[in-house]
């Protein structure tokens, strides 16, 4: 990971558990009712946040907004959306929301127009029946997202997705497709990214068995592009990212030239529209009235204060499977940090883990440890009003058990009610009081309804900017850097080292002082 001169911050704020702000949030939580009668919604650009799942009161909310003024969020949110530095350990910006605003600077605008040229081009000669994405983390899931939602039921062109670096991945992507009509895409920011350019190698292998130019058949999106030319991709073929793009923030950029490709450059272009609206949302409301910050405070709550260690993403709607994995990443290598900016300890629980699937599949795999299971986790629902089928009947249904599972969660039911549903069914009353505990449930489990009106570019586009906007928030009130990953980098560096090791004409010795005891074993054993 490179970063430019890195100045060490001299205006981190305060530590978060010694702020009274902070002690007067955690006191509103925990003396605020579980569930309420009082209905809780925000209107924001292509949907509406129900928020009455979640702990809400006026002391709450007054909490919160004096939270996070105490933590500088104004300041913060405007450096973000005016592309100042935000990203302090590599020292620049995190200036994704510009590559959607109507008005870009030029480079941007001028790259966008380059694209949607070629895609039309690409379009009008009918070229390329087959494309294969080669791309990991945020350089496939927003790509994969968009193109479930809305080639779900199929498109002129084939696509097939290869990120993981086991063999078979890439030789599934390729199997029983014409090179001649394939145009192969190479994404990774940095062009160095170990599985996308071993994939990649392999489908340049493959064209060139089939006596084909690979230049002719390969298109690359990255910030490096003298490292795609110099891997022989020709620069009409190769889009630019900018450094300030961090790759799960990237599925507005060049990186969806397969979306364009897949289901058309209009549905990229609405994609941009809704993330652009939930923007100037995100920036000109009112705290209590602002979308992003409202699932944000809850988010705060449930983690922070309730200790809840994990999020439910529950989409009723099969084409957003991919929303899962999408948010998974964008909230889990964003919040995964456990220090401030500062380097010392936040003090509370931080980012939770992100898990899911769709419903109704959801209800039949793991509902039930969430209704009644020791834990359980918070939930965000997702629906759409309007469904894109005519079978009017399957929408009910859906609908209905979305909106069943939510009130189940919410009201629970006490053990006087179960035993009283054991008697009305006609069973004694000592065979009520045994099953009765069986049938309860405690309820109280936070969660939200986010409702599009139905799955659109514009509305789709609204929702991943909410997801990135409240993200943003959670990790300014935790006072941590949401837009590194260093983390993960280490395991990149260790294993560059082992699979040195690991080469069968290798003369690298697995040394104990070099990995632990285990590792050193299975690089013997596993090698060649």
């Amino acid at each position: 990971m490179t970063q430019a001169p890195l100045p060490v911050p001299t205006d981190v704020l305060a530590p978060l558990t010694e702020l009274p702000e902070w002690k007067r949030f955690v006191v509103a939580a925990q003396t605020c009712p579980s569930q309420t009668d009082g209905l809780d919604l925000v209107e924001a650009p292509g949907l509406t946040l129900d928020a009455s799942g979640q702990r809400h009161s006026s002391d709450l909310l007054a909490a919160g907004e004096a939270l996070l003024r105490a933590r500088g969020f104004g300041e913060q949110r405007r450096r973000l959306l005016a592309g100042e530095t935000v990203n302090v350990t590599e020292n620049r910006a995190a200036w994704h929301t510009v590559l959607r605003a109507p008005t870009a600077p030029a480079d941007v605008q001028a790259e966008r127009e380059r694209m949607d040229a070629w895609v039309r081009r690409a379009d009008a000669e009918r070229r390329w029946r087959h494309i294969v994405h080669v791309g990991i983390g945020g350089s496939d899931w927003g790509v994969r997202l968009a193109v479930s939602a809305f080639g779900y039921a199929g498109t002129w062109r084939d696509v097939r997705f290869v990120a993981n670096i086991d063999g078979h991945a890439i030789e599934g992507g390729l199997a029983g497709l014409d090179p001649r009509d394939t145009l192969v895409v190479l994404v990774s920011k940095s062009f160095t990214t170990s599985e996308t350019l071993e994939n990649g190698a392999r489908a340049r292998e493959w064209l060139l068995a089939a006596g084909l130019d690979p230049a002719e058949h390969m298109a690359a999106v990255t910030a490096q592009p003298e490292r795609a030319r110099a891997w022989g991709i020709p620069d009409t073929q190769i889009f630019r990212l900018w450094d300030w793009v961090g790759g799960r923030f990237s599925v507005w950029s060049a990186v969806s030239l397969t979306t364009a490709l897949s289901v058309g450059a209009d549905v990229l272009a609405g994609l941009r529209m809704g993330a652009a609206a939930m923007d100037t949302h995100f920036a000109q409301a009112p705290l209590s009235a602002n979308a992003p910050v409202r699932m944000a405070l809850a988010g705060i709550v449930n983690r922070s204060i309730l200790g809840q260690g994990s999020l439910n993403i529950a989409p009723y709607d099969s084409r957003l499977a991919n929303l899962v994995p999408y948010v998974q990443q964008l909230d889990m290598e964003s919040l995964g940090k456990s220090v401030d900016q500062a380097g010392r300890p936040v003090g509370v629980p931080t980012g939770p883990a992100v898990w899911g699937m769709p419903g109704t599949d959801a209800q039949h795999t793991f509902f039930q440890w969430m209704h009644q299971g020791s834990d359980g986790a918070p939930v965000d629902f997702i629906l759409c009003s309007q469904a894109d089928h005519h079978w009017a009947q399957h929408h009910r249904q859906l609908l209905a058990n979305c909106l069943a599972q939510r009130e189940a969660l919410m009201r629970g039911k006490t053990l006087a009610q179960a035993r009283a549903e054991c008697l009305a069914e006609g069973l004694s009353p000592e065979q009520a009081d045994w099953l009765a505990p069986h049938r309860a449930h405690p309820g109280g489990r936070p969660n939200h309804l986010i409702v599009l009106p139905r799955l659109s570019p514009y509305s789709l586009g609204a929702l991943l900017a909410l997801y990135e906007h409240r993200v943003f928030t959670q990790g300014v009130i935790w006072g941590i850097d949401p837009f590194d990953q260093w983390g993960v980098e280490y395991g990149k560096v260790l294993a560059r080292g082992i699979v040195q090791a690991l080469a069968p004409a290798s003369g690298t010795v697995a040394q104990a002082d070099a990995h632990d005891v285990s590792t050193c074993h299975w690089i013997r054993q596993l090698r060649g």
